[in-house]
């Protein structure tokens, strides 16, 4: 692990609240009354009911969707047996995922015991408690006995995510690439290299799709396990070989497939090339796999190649199954995982991987079009429709098995009830972020004496967002590197007041001097400017020398915007505003005017309109837009009501394509229903409002940041728009986070803008 990586990652779990989950009400609990409904005396009703009849708990508790991540610390990724409490990040974090994925909650719970019975015995003692139990780093061969055992003691679904999820993903990769290279299963002639608890279930699930166990070479650290080895585990002799055969090397000539499941480097060119033609080689060891890409590429091009790397095509991801899979099984309140279920999953996400791929799915890897071949047998972890495919043919596998307790009656309804379950949508930004790591842009901040903005360039360093330019004293700015231990070797450091800059600063001068001349500008005072950092670092971007430029984190949003006004200028529309992205428990919403005209005119809101929607759509969303006042259609003959409406008058005849009404109080923007009720001639009708243009800069303001306080909502930006080239000007005091995220817009628009030229 780097210096960078480890220090960012110590960050991130340890400021603000320790770790990375929480627990959190979802009832009323702030009057007496609601106090005595959620304990006593009122809590009696429902512990009574459930006393009664069991099965009310998943009524009345959050048991239905609660899963149990349980470990005991002996196999944590690749760092072996550190213990329950060393791997209690790791299950923190595969709560984290099922929570953004499917809308699971987790308890993670570290046993700290290595007893193989009294590990079984503890979770079935803890088991009422939850809908499942995902099992987790138990090392081999006990995770085996412990997940059978606890499946047939246990009416709950029970998942050894490490032997699972590797198979079900990798399987899905197997059949697509079966299906391009025209070899049947029942033919294929596979080497597995590893003998773990993933090896044997991708093993067991291959063999069960129809693979020939006759056919299958396992291999270990001491070689094939052959009829000649003593002293295997019962595990391992199930897939004891009679053919001769005594190395990885000899297994892999003529072999079909090859599964790596064990360490890096185990396969040579020479082992790949001895293959059968049209060979499959998965190789999933983490970080380094058997075989690099490049060289499994170089040795030859008829290879179908997967790595765990989400740096190369048909990444083996297990995000892609056991979110969905627990999500199917628990909606349908299922008594367990079976095999049923999931080769369900696996034919799910191999049937995914071969249908057209969203928009938002390219764009987020930089890619035109991602279609079925030999690069793209797997689906990506950003594809949205995940949750619905897999969820649903998990589930429907559980009534088909008669596993599942509560059927599902109407598909489309749940289908509706997946897309609608995840909270904070944060897939925007995961988007957002992917794109600007396909081609990383050079972007400036000009308050590089400022901590925080060190640390996100740390950060966009070690993620690949961007390729930062930092503008102040070289003295001040190592030193705050050396004080807090930061590794910034890859950014570049300018001092825009010292000497060395001399000439480029004149440059500057001089360029400024001669657009601004006519505006009060002279030639010292166009010198001195060019030694502000704000200025100079606006100019590097219009001198492309720089392709984005973020500042505004210690000035006044009027100080640090000026230099973006004389030097780069507005749109051909002439008119500049600030729009918020709000991320609400309810979805996205964007938020304009928010920063810059005060009392806007008609034209002004037509085009704060025009902008807003047009960068919306860069983010592969159908801007819903409301004009919002005090007033509904109308009703009021006040001064910005009257804009609105004018506005709105404007926008419908001259773009009647754009998807927009008002104005309205905010209430009926944001209730479908209440608002369907009373206008329901509204061209809104039935639409979900995603997109609020405020009357004034009052308004836009202090809503957003009444969201951002009392709401609880995450909001990103300002998100600067009508400026010629990416400027954004951020709020005082922003988190690395929001610089994080401020500097993957920038990126990508500077991505569009080159696009674009």
């Amino acid at each position: 692990m780097s210096k960078n990586l480890k220090k960012a990652a110590l960050d991130y779990h340890s400021t603000g609240r320790p770790g990375k989950v929480e627990v959190i009400p979802t009832k009323p609990y702030h009057t007496q009354y609601d106090l005595s409904l959620a304990y006593t005396p009122g809590v009696a009703a429902p512990c009574l009911e459930i006393e009664e009849n069991p099965e009310n708990a998943y009524k009345y508790t959050a048991k239905g969707n609660l899963v149990a991540v349980i470990s005991n610390g002996t196999a944590v990724l690749g760092l072996g047996n550190i213990g329950p409490l060393g791997g209690k990040p790791v299950m923190e974090g595969k709560g984290l995922l099922f929570k953004v994925f499917a809308d699971v909650d987790v308890f993670d719970i570290e046993i700290d015991e290595m007893d193989t019975e009294k590990i079984i015995q503890i979770v079935k003692a803890i088991a009422p408690t939850f809908g499942g139990i995902n099992l987790e780093d138990i090392k081999a061969p006990e995770c085996f006995e412990i997940e059978d055992r606890l499946k047939e003691e246990l009416d709950i679904p029970v998942f050894h995510d490490d032997q699972h999820g590797t198979a079900i993903i990798s399987a899905a990769g197997l059949l697509n690439a079966l299906e391009l290279n025209g070899k049947k299963i029942k033919d294929l002639k596979m080497v597995v290299s590893g003998a773990g608890a993933a090896a044997v279930s991708c093993t067991r699930l291959y063999i069960n799709l129809g693979v020939k166990p006759e056919n299958v070479v396992m291999v270990d650290s001491r070689g094939v396990i052959n009829s000649k080895r003593t002293n295997l585990n019962e595990i391992k002799k199930q897939f004891i070989t009679n053919r001769n055969l005594d190395t990885l090397a000899d297994a892999m000539k003529g072999a079909d497939v090859c599964l790596g499941l064990s360490v890096g480097g185990m396969i040579t060119k020479e082992m790949l090339a001895s293959m059968a033609p049209d060979p499959i080689v998965f190789a999933m060891a983490n970080p380094d796999p058997e075989i690099t890409y490049e060289d499994a590429m170089s040795t030859r091009d008829d290879v179908i190649f997967a790595t765990g790397r989400s740096d190369y095509p048909n990444q083996i991801n297990n995000v892609l199954g056991f979110p969905f899979i627990f999500r199917g099984a628990l909606d349908v309140r299922a008594s367990k995982i079976n095999e049923e279920m999931k080769i369900a999953a696996t034919e799910a996400l191999a049937e995914l991987a071969k249908e057209p791929v969203p928009d938002y799915v390219n764009q987020a890897y930089n890619v035109k079009n991602l279609v079925f071949g030999k690069e793209y047998i797997i689906p990506k972890p950003m594809d949205q429709r995940l949750i619905v495919r897999v969820a649903s043919a998990v589930a429907k596998a559980a009534m088909e098995s008669g596993v599942a307790r509560k059927p599902i009656k109407n598909w489309d309804v749940y289908a509706e009830e997946l897309n609608n379950r995840l909270g904070y949508d944060v897939k925007i930004l995961k988007s957002i972020r992917l794109k600007a790591q396909q081609d990383p842009k050079r972007v400036v901040f000009p308050e590089a004496e400022n901590l925080t903005i060190l640390k996100a360039a740390q950060n966009i360093i070690y993620q690949g967002i961007a390729k930062p330019i930092l503008l102040g004293r070289e003295e001040k700015i190592n030193k705050y590197i050396k004080v807090h231990g930061l590794d910034l070797n890859d950014a570049i450091i300018i001092d825009p007041s010292s000497k060395k800059e001399t000439k480029r600063r004149q440059k500057y001068a001089r360029i400024f001097y001669e657009v601004r001349q006519r505006k009060g500008i002279g030639h010292n005072s166009s010198k001195e400017k060019m030694k502000h950092r704000d200025y100079f670092g606006v100019m590097m971007v219009e001198q492309g020398e720089a392709d984005a430029c973020i500042s505004g984190l210690t000035r006044k949003y009027a100080e640090a915007i000026r230099p973006a006004l004389e030097i780069v200028g507005s749109t051909e529309q002439r008119h500049i505003a600030g729009m918020y992205l709000v991320m609400t428990k309810k979805g996205p919403f964007f938020f304009a005017d928010t920063t810059m005209i005060v009392c806007p005119t008609v034209q002004n809101l037509v085009d704060t309109t025009l902008l807003a929607a047009q960068k919306i759509k860069r983010f592969n969303i159908e801007p819903v837009i409301a004009l919002v006042s005090y007033s509904n259609f109308g009703a009021s003959k006040g001064e910005g009501a009257r804009r609105a409406r004018e506005a709105v008058k404007i926008l419908h005849r001259d773009y009647p394509d754009m998807i927009v009404d008002g104005e309205m109080q905010a209430n009926f923007a944001l209730n479908t229903e209440l608002r369907d009720k009373v206008f329901s001639f509204s061209k809104l009708k039935n639409m979900k409002v995603n997109t609020l243009i405020f009357p004034d800069l009052d308004s836009g303001n202090s809503a957003y940041k009444i969201m951002q306080q009392i709401g609880g909502a995450e909001v990103v930006g300002p998100i600067l728009l009508g400026v010629k080239k990416p400027i954004h000007i951020m709020q005082r005091e922003s988190s690395v986070r929001e610089v994080l995220d401020m500097t993957a817009i920038a990126v990508v628009d500077a991505q569009c803008l080159e696009e674009s030229n």
